[in-house]
């Protein structure tokens, strides 16, 4: 049991917080770092936390003060309960900290990340990952748990495979072709496979079917949110995303303002070349595979998947994807569809418009509001 602070405690600490404009917290799991600092970078308060007292903590920090935490498991929910009581509280992506490190790489703990991020956060150029929502989480909880889902009936799929390979009997690579030959093993009860590799074959049968009922259950759920949502139904217009990605950039996104413009969204997504530029000489290589794994993957799946039946379409963005792909090759096309797609979400969330195929800039300001 943690004792709580006396009165007065509470009282000098109070009053030494007062100058507190920017703390930085290092958050874990039992023990919160804070570090504050004055206008100035005079240091008022470095401490270790219970997590039981981190709220009460910051209940004593002005209002308006910066607090500022790294994008991490929690970190949107308390970045939702500080904000509710008044402070100014932002995310600080992982990789934007360890530069501030005045210890570098070999002095790497809680107190010296909490003092980073508040000094990263005192950057003016500095960009912060916005707060996303519970109803945002809840979505993203969804998606998360059927790429798990997808993931471990894959493996369940390959294990069976190895499995009865071990007996000598094989099927094609596809996962209908292996489900069938199962089905068929287990109802003939194949001679080459021994009573217990029956009923081990029986476990795994009974694993793919709740697998499989899972998947549905995500998919159902996040059929009903791209049904009554107009954001993800005007992105499942567009070529190479459907229901499944334009729920999960809604989802994964939420205020598409935050951004300057389409080509600032497609690098937060990873979609942009590396450079390693000097004296005037552009060296452009890999796209960079910043952000999000999860939604960059849907748009490039999504953009590939696209790619192969572009030929079929006369719209513009068909037709250049076609003409790219004759230019430059499949997948380096498939790439540079997904970047164009990504710009086009960004048109689309940020200024609400439907999506045409023919649209061309000057149409715009004659394009009804969709939400």
């Amino acid at each position: 049991m943690i004792a709580p602070p006396n009165f007065l405690e509470v009282s000098a600490l109070s009053q030494v917080l007062e100058a507190a404009v920017r703390v930085g917290v290092d958050l874990a799991k039992q023990v919160i770092h804070v570090h504050a600092v004055t206008a100035d970078g005079h240091v008022v308060c470095k401490k270790a936390l219970p997590r039981e007292r981190f709220l009460a903590w910051c209940k004593l920090l002005p209002r308006d003060c910066l607090v500022v935490m790294e994008a991490c498991a929690g970190a949107h929910h308390w970045a939702r309960c500080l904000r509710t009581i008044g402070l100014d509280a932002r995310l600080l992506a992982a990789q934007f900290t360890a530069p501030y490190r005045v210890q570098g790489s070999t002095g790497k703990n809680d107190a010296n990340d909490a003092a980073a991020i508040c000094e990263a956060a005192s950057r003016p150029h500095m960009r912060f990952v916005p707060v996303k929502s519970s109803a945002q989480q809840g979505l993203l909880t969804l998606h998360r748990l059927r790429e798990g889902v997808k993931g471990e009936r894959t493996a369940c799929l390959n294990r069976v495979r190895g499995l009865l390979a071990e007996f000598g009997v094989v099927f094609p690579r596809s996962p209908q072709a292996l489900r069938t030959g199962l089905a068929r093993v287990l109802a003939t009860q194949e001679p080459g496979v021994d009573a217990n590799g029956l009923r081990g074959l029986h476990i795994a049968a009974r694993h793919l079917e709740q697998l499989d009922l899972q998947m549905a259950d995500c998919d159902r759920a996040i059929g009903l949110h791209a049904r009554d949502d107009a954001r993800v139904q005007a992105l499942a217009q567009v070529q190479g995303i459907g229901p499944l990605g334009a729920s999960a950039l809604v989802a994964g996104v939420g205020d598409a303002g935050v951004f300057r413009n389409g080509p600032q969204f497609a690098a937060w997504l990873g979609l942009t070349p590396r450079q390693h530029s000097s004296g005037g000489i552009s060296r452009l290589g890999r796209i960079t595979k910043r952000g999000d794994v999860y939604l960059r993957m849907l748009l490039i799946q999504g953009a590939r998947s696209s790619l192969l039946s572009a030929h079929q379409r006369q719209d513009a963005v068909s037709r250049w994807a076609q003409q790219l792909k004759e230019r430059v090759g499949w997948q380096k096309a498939a790439v540079a569809l997904a970047n164009k797609n990504a710009r086009i979400v960004w048109a689309l969330l940020s200024r609400g418009a439907r999506y045409e195929p023919e649209y061309r800039p000057r149409d715009l300001a004659l394009q009804p509001s969709l939400f």
